[in-house]
């Protein structure tokens, strides 16, 4: 991390966490973050349900929850980015304060309920994205919505014309009895809606399921079953945790979903389970607690064929981007592997 960047988290972190977040934004805007462009190698590219990554280190959803940073994102070394949660109509989420830094436990807890700008907004940024970046929007439910299981379709055939993938989410804490749509009966009723949406798009693109980490071995296996058998072409695990086993924070009880280190070792023993589970046939992209090139390493090995960040970048910056690809290239060398796909699923013993 230069000094500039050391600098600039100290600043931001003098603010509350939800006004830095978007000064965040604003900064990315204005040019003032590190932007390496595209990070790849041989060993890193990735191909995921179809698409060509130049690297698997992705975004994940939460940080560009409108879509306002597409241009300077995809410069920033990501492999692919996931913006939203959208909405069908715009919402303002939960009462502030809501966003919470748990410095000690390098850790975050939010109860932002998807607060966002509505489909229409975020379509408008999406229209204008940059061709050669590969974009995913996170699909969300208004929360006083009449039909929340058909919020997800609207918002993908408004959205999808602009979109290389979209991610159902299901597993959001924030938004009340959202991840009872995780049962079996609901969530195949869901996805059958969300895939009669695809399907009807002009170009169909994949469909990725994002899941809560506070899930039985019951649970697991009844969502890779209807994953499965809907057609999802991949499995995001996982969301943020109710857990708070272990944390140190003043802010530790604060209500909301846990994300950042404290999750790395329940997310990853999920990401496990479903790879034994789907015996490798289903592709998951692992996400909770990545901080660093071992911990996306121990990611691939436990089964994902792609990760996702986000809460580690509120400690170590937009730098931590490059630095995660790099240093996996290293890892993959070290230990023999001529690609990722090679060490997917190498050490997922070790997490069960």
């Amino acid at each position: 991390m230069s000094m500039a960047e050391r600098l600039g988290l100290c600043l931001l972190h003098r603010f509350d966490p939800e006004r830095a977040h978007g000064l965040s934004i604003r900064a990315l805007n204005m040019g003032l973050a590190p932007l390496p462009g595209p990070v790849t190698s041989p060993r890193l590219a990735t191909a995921l349900a179809g698409l060509s990554l130049p690297n698997p280190v992705g975004l994940a959803a939460g940080y560009d929850k409108n879509a306002e940073a597409l241009a300077p994102l995809s410069r920033a070394g990501f492999g692919f980015i996931e913006v939203g949660a959208a909405t069908p109509r715009p919402q303002p989420g939960n009462p502030r304060p809501r966003l919470f830094r748990l410095t000690q436990d390098r850790a975050v807890i939010n109860r932002f309920g998807f607060n966002n700008q509505g489909m229409q907004a975020i379509g408008e940024r999406l229209a204008r994205r940059p061709a050669d970046a590969v974009i995913g929007l996170n699909l969300g439910a208004n929360k006083d919505s009449a039909d929340r299981a058909g919020d997800f379709a609207r918002v993908l055939t408004h959205c999808g014309a602009h979109l290389d993938f979209a991610t159902v989410n299901v597993s959001s804490p924030n938004t009340e009895r959202l991840r009872d749509l995780q049962g079996r009966a609901a969530l195949s009723a869901l996805l059958s809606g969300v895939m009669a949406a695809r399907d009807a798009l002009a170009r169909p693109i994949p469909v990725f399921l994002k899941i809560a980490p506070d899930l039985n071995g019951d649970e697991l296996a009844e969502i890779a079953e209807v994953a499965t058998a809907s057609g999802v072409a991949a499995i995001i695990a996982t969301n943020t945790t109710l857990s708070r086993d272990g944390l140190t924070s003043a802010d530790r009880d604060q209500a909301g979903g846990l994300s950042g280190a404290p999750l790395f070792e329940k997310s990853t023993r999920v990401l496990a389970q479903l790879s034994r589970l789907t015996g490798g046939t289903l592709p998951l992209i692992g996400v909770g607690g990545i901080g660093s090139p071992e911990q996306a390493y121990a990611k691939i090995r436990a089964g994902a064929s792609a990760v996702q960040l986000y809460s580690a970048m509120v400690y170590q910056g937009m730098s931590l981007v490059p630095r995660i690809a790099h240093g996996l290239d290293d890892l993959l060398a070290r230990d023999g592997f001529s690609n990722v796909a090679d060490a997917v699923g190498t050490g997922t013993g070790d997490w069960l």
